[in-house]
């Protein structure tokens, strides 16, 4: 709950969404994987069938999908204007949603003990996405439009 905690101390209005996580992976999923076939999805794993792979950010590092990647991925949320923000994670249930995300920053999201790592961040309408992937330095974050 460390990043809870940090966004919390910057006053931002963040509040936990018990069992929100699986929905909201299925939404980004309907939303910025939809042009995919099942095929191509188990191609790119965006499953976890052996224990193995399965993120939803492989439509990225794919490149089954356009993105701004790395400084220009975090740049464009910088920039992005936000409202009300859900945030979410690969592996986890946990799910956060935050009400007034206007000064939420790329940086706020990079937790110390990398608590979070595959997190996604879309706004209420899902026509954005930020993620920050644990192969941070070598694969993400990327952030895209619906």
């Amino acid at each position: 709950m460390e990043l809870f905690h940090k966004l919390a101390r910057r006053n931002i209005t963040i509040t936990k969404q018990s069992g929100f996580g699986a929905k909201w992976r299925q939404q980004w999923e309907e939303v910025f994987a939809r042009h995919l076939t099942a095929e191509e999805k188990r191609n790119i794993h965006l499953y976890d069938d052996d224990g193995a792979n399965g993120y939803l950010w492989h439509v990225f590092s794919y490149e089954t999908r356009d993105c701004l990647t790395e400084e220009e991925a975090e740049a464009a949320f910088d920039r992005e204007e936000k409202k009300c923000c859900y945030i979410f994670f690969q592996h986890s249930d946990d799910a956060f949603k935050v009400e007034d995300a206007s000064g939420l920053k790329a940086v706020d999201l990079v937790t110390e003990n990398g608590e979070y790592a595959d997190l996604y961040v879309v706004d209420s309408e899902f026509n954005w996405t930020f993620v920050i992937t644990h192969e941070r330095g070598w694969l993400g974050p990327y952030f895209s439009r619906r």
